[in-house]
């Protein structure tokens, strides 16, 4: 082992680990090691909590699985015995008969050093207070002559613990990250990370996980900040990279003389790109053979069979379309042509029968009665039963299309058009779905598996929303223009603001007060929808965990 005096070469390894596959993320680690070695690295460092997987949740709470991880970091430290590159991993580590998020340098066949996380996050979707106990203060690790200090994620957004690795002599901080993506996220941990190196005076890496995690998305994005704020290291956002940098110590500090940056996605295509990875991780880490959907016509299922197909290939997609009476012949062309421009597997499935079916069975109990939402539903449901037989009888998981708008206010059907096992668009409103259909069809993103060009047909986005469940039908007969009650409800969800703040908006308080009723009475819809992909600040489920039965209303 060569002793660091003037020069480090410096390995950020952003993978997907699959949470619980040891095996796999030590098989991932190893081949990321030879990759390292062949670019002459002295040191690698993963993302946070990388052997196990992130975020682990109760899963560490089961002594054999803790115990499982200690052996695989313990295996790949006598790997290091062959004096090739240390590696800095995280594992859930028992100290003292208490259960820690640590980081563990390997290095000469041993685990040489470990360090304790201190400020677990219990916020959003993060609960590691309930799992973790926290470490103490640390101080820096003394690898080969270098003294680095390894803050855990959440350490580097207070001050407290770089300022101590700082004050005991550490010279670089190398910094193993499990931070979930959302819109303009990377600028937000550059900022943080900026006044970590302000207040410590050293240069900072920042390596971060990638892939999906149920709900979360680990976009990567690694990057470093030189001891005078520069930027000289950004890695690429939402794909896998290993790469070796050169840092030399110029005086009292250490620079990066060989960084690259990459430049990140714009919104649109950050957007898409985090929606496409979660759904292709929850199926393939799963093990689903592909995906199944109901292919109506509209946007939102046009814009989820596009994802899906960018994700999975078209060879493992099958769209179904089930009209109806109310389904408009234009509905059936446009869903045909979406599918045609997707290459994928197209099924029609007439409901008539079967909702016939339900008629005659409910007619006893129904007679007299006008008809109203209840016969609707009944549509909604056939086409969830029809879809979920398809699902069991030939293995794809069923994927559910209900946007952020529609879950808001809950204008979905339970057991119908909610049946599902994932929904890559649940956290975007309406408005938004328009713009990145038309952004797909403009723009191809490098790593998707679906065509170029125009994938779904114009006409779908630009006809008016309908459910079709009766004549004439159109979403705004009972909802205000999607601009404005897309606008109400980013205030009241991801803003938390009052009826008089939104109203100073230019809305109608009597609007805001029917919209706020509706948000608050679906919770019960929305605690039984499938999980889907979060991309903003605060999604419906880890982020914001209001009670089913409430009372409450807030009024001007």
């Amino acid at each position: 082992m060569t002793a660091i005096t003037d020069t480090l070469r410096l390995a950020l390894v952003q993978l997907n680990p699959t949470l619980g596959d040891l095996a796999g993320n030590a098989e991932k680690l190893r081949a990321a090691r030879a990759t390292a070695a062949g670019q002459g690295a002295d040191l690698l460092i993963t993302s946070e909590l990388f052997i196990s997987g992130y975020p682990p949740e109760d899963l560490v709470l089961k002594p054999a699985f803790v115990r499982a991880c200690r052996r695989h970091v313990e295996d790949l430290a006598k790997e290091t015995a062959d004096g090739g590159p240390a590696v800095l991993i995280g594992a859930p580590w028992m100290i003292d008969d208490k259960l820690h998020n640590v980081v563990c340098l390997l290095d000469g066949g041993e685990v040489q050093a470990v360090r304790a996380k201190v400020d677990l996050p219990n916020y959003g979707p993060f609960d590691e207070k309930r799992v973790f106990t926290p470490g103490p203060l640390p101080g820096p690790i003394d690898f080969r002559g270098l003294r680095i200090g390894v803050p855990i994620c959440e350490d580097t957004w207070n001050d407290e613990v770089c300022e101590c690795l700082a004050e005991t002599g550490a010279e670089i901080l190398l910094v193993p990250n499990g931070s979930p993506y959302w819109a303009d996220k990377i600028e937000e941990r550059i900022q943080v990370m900026v006044a970590r190196v302000v207040e410590s005076g050293l240069p900072l890496v920042y390596v971060n996980q990638v892939g999906g995690q149920d709900e979360l998305i680990f976009d990567g994005a690694s990057f470093a900040l030189e001891a005078d704020r520069t930027l000289s290291i950004q890695m690429p956002q939402f794909q896998e990279d290993i790469a070796t940098f050169t840092w030399k110590r110029e005086g009292d500090t250490w620079k990066c003389v060989d960084g690259t940056r990459l430049p990140a996605p714009g919104l649109a295509e950050a957007q898409w790109r985090a929606c496409v990875m979660g759904l292709r991780d929850y199926v393939m880490k799963n093990g689903f053979p592909g995906v199944i959907l109901g292919l109506s016509g509209g946007i939102d299922s046009a814009i989820c069979a596009a994802m899906a197909v960018d994700a999975l290939g078209a060879d493992k997609v099958r769209c179904v379309m089930l009209p109806y009476h109310y389904t408009a012949s234009e509905s059936l062309e446009d869903a045909a042509a979406c599918a045609k421009a997707l290459g994928v597997a197209y099924d029609v499935v007439p409901i008539e029968p079967a909702v016939s079916g339900f008629e005659a069975v409910l007619k006893p109990l129904f007679d007299g009665l006008a008809s109203n939402v209840a016969e609707e539903n009944v549509q909604a449901r056939t086409r969830g039963v029809i879809l979920m037989a398809i699902s069991n009888k030939f293995g794809p998981m069923l994927v559910t299309t209900g946007n952020k708008s529609e879950m808001s206010v809950g204008y979905a059907t339970l057991y119908g058009d909610m049946n599902g096992g994932f929904n890559p668009i649940k956290d975007i409103y309406k408005t938004e779905v328009f713009k990145l259909a038309a952004w797909r069809n403009t723009h191809r993103p490098a790593d998707a598996l679906g065509p170029e060009g125009e994938v779904i047909p114009e006409r779908i986005i630009t006809k008016p929303p309908s459910a079709e469940l009766r004549p004439d039908q159109t979403d705004q007969d009972s909802l205000p223009p999607y601009d404005v009650l897309d606008d109400i409800l980013e205030c009241l969800v991801e803003r938390e603001m009052s009826v008089s703040q939104i109203e100073e908006r230019g809305h109608d308080a009597a609007l805001i007060n029917r919209i706020q009723n509706l948000l608050y009475v679906a919770e019960y819809k929305r605690r039984q929808a499938p999980p889907g992909v979060k991309v903003t600040s605060r999604n419906f489920g880890r982020d914001r965990r209001y009670p089913i039965t409430n009372r409450f209303r807030d009024k001007r």
